[in-house]
């Protein structure tokens, strides 16, 4: 078998010919994931590298604009089966498309698809040919409702999360029914797709396209553009804590999901862009800088974040510091007040009382206090020197 890891003792990457153009394309396409990708336990690594490579190739031809509509839906639809064509290419992406190179040697990802084992190959053909359908939809659709915001979101995040956890179930390193739950998988892509959407209206908007759903952003502006000027802000971020809200609502299904993960690589995997989505949110609730531009958590906190993100606990301990955060930012005359209040009460309770040892304890008053103690020790120390 191709892919079989060469040693499964050490995840040290041992890959060459076409194997390591797949890792190349991983590194230009996203460093972030393909970071994550490599650490993964070898048995998964090759068939999740290439899962992720077919599905930005996907998603290189749906956000082309320079592709025409019906051809760019001939493409999608039919993508899951140009994976068993050896020698297919796509040259005809948009010259400021920055992974058309991708799809110009797609047939080397093909080459090493059609060596995964059988039941990898269904998985990841499958998920293709259903995220190309509801992609082609929304070539056509609007996000208007927010079923429509749900059921997008599903087909371009909610079922890389269906595939992952299948494809771990296949490995054998997740029990199978870690397969099998996915409306749990399906909350985990929906956590981190709303997140991003919700940030990224600023530079949405300018590039002439809103997947805020129309049912929540019409209630506040008249247009999209009204939506993050500087007129009527007050109404823009009432808008950006709506969306906030519809993301948080995905948290219990989140921690449900990561308690099932046991092996530690798969974990990480799982878990860091869970903690990267918390933090993101907490900063976006309430922040009128959402509305002017991109805002991101600091390299430093990411970083701490990675790192801490290797147990089911520390990762509670992390969704409660930044339900913390969010409690702190919650004002009485926002009115989203009590739904935020209802679903970070929940969800502090919920890690609370499976933590060993309770809840965390929040150190920022005593913090507070130390330092003003000192603060006040230091001027009447100087203040006695200079009478």
């Amino acid at each position: 078998m191709r892919h079989a890891p060469p040693d499964e003792k050490t995840n040290k990457l041992q890959v060459s010919g076409d194997m390591r153009r797949c890792y190349d394309f991983l590194e230009m396409t996203s460093r972030s994931f393909a970071a994550v990708i490599q650490e993964l336990n070898p048995r998964l690594r090759d068939g999740i590298c290439l899962f992720y490579l077919i599905l930005r190739g996907l998603d290189t031809v749906e956000d082309d604009m320079t592709i025409p509509g019906a051809k760019k839906r001939q493409v999608l639809e039919t993508f899951h089966e140009v994976l068993y064509v050896k020698g297919w290419t796509f040259k005809d992406s948009g010259p400021d498309e920055k992974d058309a190179m991708l799809l110009v040697e797609f047939d080397v990802v093909i080459n090493e698809f059609m060596q995964l084992p059988d039941d990898y190959q269904e998985v990841i053909a499958d998920i293709t040919k259903r995220m190309g359908a509801g992609m082609a939809k929304y070539t056509r659709a609007r996000v208007d409702t927010l079923e429509d915001y749900n059921e997008y979101c599903h087909y371009v995040a909610g079922l890389v999360g269906h595939g992952l956890s299948r494809l771990f179930a296949v490995s054998r390193l997740e029990d199978k029914t870690v397969g099998e739950k996915l409306e749990l998988a399906n909350s985990m892509g929906l956590f981190l797709q709303k997140t991003n959407i919700t940030r990224d209206i600023n530079e949405d908007v300018l590039d002439g396209r809103c997947f805020w759903p129309k049912a929540i952003w019409t209630k506040y502006a008249a247009s999209e553009e009204e939506l993050i000027s500087k007129r009527g802000r007050d109404k823009g971020i009432e808008a950006l804590n709506e969306m906030c809200v519809n993301a948080l609502e995905h948290i219990p299904d989140v921690m449900e999901y990561l308690n099932q993960i046991h092996e530690p690589s798969v974990f990480k995997f799982c878990a860091i862009p869970q903690a990267m989505a918390i933090a993101t949110i907490s900063l976006c609730y309430n922040n009128s800088n959402v509305l002017d531009g991109n805002v991101k958590i600091r390299k430093g906190e990411a970083l701490a974040l990675i790192s801490q993100s290797t147990t089911i606990d520390s990762v509670k301990r992390i969704f409660y510091r930044y339900l913390v955060q969010l409690e702190k930012k919650n004002d009485p005359s926002n009115p989203f007040y009590a739904q935020v209040h209802k679903i970070v009460d929940k969800a502090k309770k919920d890690i609370a009382n499976t933590l060993p040892g309770g809840a965390p304890v929040d150190f920022s008053k005593e913090y507070a206090l130390i330092a003003l103690f000192f603060v006040s020790a230091i001027f009447f120390f100087y203040s006695y020197l200079a009478n």
